[in-house]
C-alpha cells in the first residue's frame, strides 16, 4: 500500500459514511473538484498538509482525527 492508497481508502470511507459524494467533499472543503478528484484518483501521489485540512474541516474533523486509522499508523508504505 502505498501513502495516497492510504489517504484515498480513508477518505472513501468516511464520504459513505456520512453520505457525501467527493464532489460534495469538495464544496464542504472550498477546494476544488479537480483537486479532489486527483486525490481520489492517485495522480496526487502526496497532497500538501494544507489540502488535507480543508478536507478534514469539511468532513467534521481536525487534521489529526482525518489521518488516525489503522491503515495509515500501522502500514510501512511503498512510496519512492
Amino acid at each position: 500500500m502505498t501513502y495516497s492508497d492510504a489517504v484515498i481508502l480513508r477518505l472513501t470511507k468516511l464520504c459513505e459514511e456520512q453520505h457525501i459524494t467527493i464532489n460534495k467533499l469538495a464544496t464542504l472543503s472550498g477546494i476544488t473538484q479537480s483537486t479532489v478528484e486527483n486525490i481520489m484518483s492517485g495522480k496526487t501521489k502526496n497532497p500538501k498538509l494544507k489540502t488535507l485540512h480543508k478536507l478534514a474541516i469539511g468532513l467534521g474533523l481536525t487534521v489529526s482525527e482525518l489521518l488516525d486509522f489503522p491503515e495509515m499508523n500501522e502500514t510501512i508504505f511503498e512510496d519512492e
